[in-house]
């Protein structure tokens, strides 16, 4: 399918592995120039070379933190009028709802929340007033279906929910979508953490915590980063234009609900 956006120019997050990596290779394959982020600079300019080599299309990379004000100026000063952004950052750290303090809560918002946020208000003028645009969010499925050692992420990753409802209900007359992406686990390196800490608590091997948590998957397989940046590059295509403020489960069925 011709997605109808070679020639345009993205800016994508956290984007030298995981889901990052997928949306930003999908983008790329469909013929758009790509500006990628990540805190890392060695991954980063080896996903940049390895994505110019194989789909021959332009790639700027800028290693800094995105969650910070500095991190976000410099990318945005190299990005320069983009189409598409698409949002992501590692989500913060699991744990019990009694031990967090108000600066977790603080860093977590800055992550997953806020910056996301500043991005939207820094690039949605742009785009509207070229009269298209389109901004992807990768949250997670706790939106939908919270976790309860992922309290930290439940809270911030709602929150940006709530903006987006509303925000993308009054950017759609200029032809600019928002929507957001909702993975479960896929086959990451934060599936990986989250499997070695079961392991640890349990005493088990992490194959043996893979394997327990894809049983609850209907699946009964994480996904990939290929898949999950197949629906990115389709909601930020010309054939997503009528696809405003909806939130996406990739998860393999996990949240168990009729809609």
């Amino acid at each position: 399918m011709d997605l109808g956006i070679k020639g345009k120019k993205a800016l994508v997050c956290a984007a030298s592995k995981g889901l990052g990596r997928g949306c930003a290779e999908a983008l790329a394959e469909a013929g758009v120039n790509l500006v990628i982020n990540a805190r890392g600079d060695e991954a980063l300019q080896a996903t940049a070379a390895y994505i110019r080599a194989t789909y021959g299309v332009e790639v700027t990379a800028v290693a800094a933190d995105i969650t910070t004000e500095d991190g976000r100026a410099r990318v945005l000063a190299a990005a320069g009028d983009v189409d598409i952004l698409v949002t992501n950052a590692g989500g913060p750290p699991p744990g019990l709802w009694s031990d967090w303090s108000r600066d977790d809560f603080i860093k977590a918002l800055d992550g997953n929340m806020l910056t996301p946020i500043a991005l939207m208000q820094a690039l949605l003028p742009g785009m509207i007033a070229r009269k298209w645009g389109r901004v992807v969010n990768i949250t997670s499925g706790s939106v939908k279906a919270p976790i309860p050692q992922l309290g930290l992420s439940n809270a911030a990753r709602t929150g940006l929910t709530g903006f987006v409802a509303g925000t993308a209900r009054q950017v759609a007359e200029h032809g600019v979508t928002i929507n957001n992406l909702l993975p479960g686990i896929h086959d990451t390196d934060r599936a990986t953490s989250l499997d070695g800490g079961v392991a640890k608590a349990q005493g088990i091997d992490i194959p043996q915590a893979r394997k327990q948590r894809q049983a609850t998957i209907p699946a009964r397989r994480y996904g990939t980063a290929e898949e999950f940046g197949a629906a990115c590059a389709f909601l930020c295509s010309e054939k997503a234009g009528f696809i405003v403020g909806q939130n996406l489960l990739l998860d393999g069925g996990a949240v168990n609900a009729t809609i």
